[in-house]
């Protein structure tokens, strides 16, 4: 079971207790949601670490957001800090280009993509380049304000029921196999 494989690496309620880093945060850190493996701690975990991974800002930023929520909540703590890393430099030119569409489809801006950004700028001096830049940020702005926080709540909430009905299907699956084995152990007697 994958839950007694990461057991090994989490550690004891004691051990975080008696940490003089964490101990300087006093009981905040020290509910137990925040460190045990079970359904809602987890699948909590997994909500606020999608929620947090599309914060604007660096991997540390989204970290310490998630680390908060995760202490707000009273969810598991390494799992939200640990699932931010979901956006990434590979995966955030998509993920903010779905919350853009989202925006759009909010506000009912349906008239494409991205507003294209003026090349025909280009050798020129700053004075000329930087007034393009931010109009054409002015335009992706709102949509993508709007979209950011959606497309973020939309999936905190898939990440959250994906776990807990995945991991009542694990637990499900396991209590059959167990029945099944035992029927077979009463059989062979």
């Amino acid at each position: 079971m994958p839950r007694k494989f990461f057991r090994k690496f989490l550690p004891s309620h004691d051990s975080i207790r008696q940490n003089r880093h964490i101990a300087w945060f006093g009981p905040w850190l020290q509910h137990h949601n925040l460190w045990h493996l079970h359904r809602r701690s987890v699948a909590g975990g997994m909500a606020v670490g999608m929620f947090a991974g599309l914060v604007p800002g660096s991997n540390p930023v989204q970290f310490a957001i998630a680390a908060i929520l995760a202490v707000v909540f009273r969810v598991n703590l390494p799992i939200a800090v640990i699932v931010t890393l979901y956006s990434n430099p590979f995966t955030i030119v998509p993920l903010y280009y779905t919350a853009f569409r989202l925006g759009q489809l909010v506000l009912m801006q349906g008239d494409g993509g991205l507003p294209a950004l003026a090349f025909g700028l280009e050798g020129k001096g700053f004075s000329e380049w930087f007034p393009a830049a931010l109009h054409w940020l002015a335009s992706v702005g709102k949509p993508l304000v709007i979209g950011l926080p959606l497309l973020a709540t939309l999936l905190a909430v898939v990440g959250y029921f994906a776990v807990d009905w995945g991991w009542q299907l694990h637990v499900r699956w396991a209590w059959q196999q167990r029945q099944r084995r035992r029927a077979r152990q009463a059989g062979n007697r």
